[in-house]
């Protein structure tokens, strides 16, 4: 059993998984006529393979207790897939490096303070959606296309909060 402390997610922190995305550390610029502040380009969009398409969902994800017990990390090979909380919701990230194999040590998990969302790399493993306190609505942007875009790896884990 892997047992995590989820740290605060931070930009440097989760470099090798994704982007963080957080309008309020991102460069922005005025936009129709200065009546709105656009936070251009927060993350890389990947859509990989045969007749690959971008997606835009809303995921609808009911509370977790903790500590969180998970029995698998799942991977998009051939997308990126992000996660942005429509209300604030805070949420656990899970995450490995890519490779066809999940390397114990090299987990790592974090906790979002609401206003941060997450685009996981093509490939990087990552735990399901584990929203805290209340439901959470997220918009969500993931690849649409031909091929298997889902793999599961076994591995338990426990993940608390740190204090």
């Amino acid at each position: 059993m892997l047992n995590l402390t989820a740290k605060p997610l931070t930009a440097e922190a989760f470099a090798p998984f994704g982007d963080v995305i957080d309008a309020r550390t991102s460069a922005s610029f005025p936009i129709n006529a200065g009546r709105t502040q656009r936070h251009h380009d927060l993350a890389k969009v990947e859509t990989l393979g045969e007749n690959a398409h971008t997606l835009i969902n809303i995921f609808v994800s009911q509370p977790v207790t903790l500590p969180l017990n998970l029995t698998f990390l799942e991977r998009h090979p051939q997308g990126s897939q992000a996660f942005m909380p429509l209300h604030q919701e805070r949420f656990i990230v899970v995450v490995a490096p890519p490779g066809d194999t999940i390397a114990p040590d090299e987990v790592q998990a974090f906790v979002t303070d609401g206003r941060q969302g997450v685009n996981y790399r093509a490939g990087t493993w990552h735990a399901i959606q584990s929203v805290l306190e209340r439901e959470g609505e997220f918009l969500v942007v993931d690849r649409g296309g031909d091929g298997n875009n889902c793999d599961e790896y076994p591995l338990d884990v426990t993940v608390t909060l740190a204090e």
